[in-house]
């Protein structure tokens, strides 16, 4: 039997950001956007709060820095990655605002498009 392994997708800005992260973080990532693309969840990954479901945000600890990716599981046939970025924050573990605003403006322009 063959897995199904759907496409994955990137908004355009996110993959700018993406591939700024360091090489190493980046091949953690896309593992976990390959293990989400056959329909699997990366222990890294978890569902991102607030923003309605089907929103996943990788959350990758990496040499004292936190690497962010998050993507869609549920628009269309494909992964979409709709932000990647290096979370500077020093409120925990919540994500900044500015951040979670861009996710949303970036996953309605989306669903528009796909419509």
């Amino acid at each position: 039997m063959t897995r199904q392994t759907r496409p994955i997708s990137w908004i355009k800005g996110a993959h700018k950001e993406f591939e700024k992260f360091p090489a190493d973080a980046q091949s953690i990532c896309l593992t976990a956007l390959t293990i989400a693309a056959e329909n699997g969840k990366a222990d890294i990954a978890k569902p991102l709060k607030g923003i309605g479901s089907g929103i996943f945000e990788i959350a990758l600890p990496f040499r004292g820095n936190a690497f962010r990716v998050v993507y869609a599981a549920q628009i269309g046939d494909e992964i979409w990655v709709l932000h990647a970025f290096q979370k500077k924050s020093t409120q925990g573990i919540k994500t900044p605002q500015h951040e979670i605003e861009l996710i949303e403006s970036r996953l309605k322009k989306l669903k528009e498009v796909l419509r």
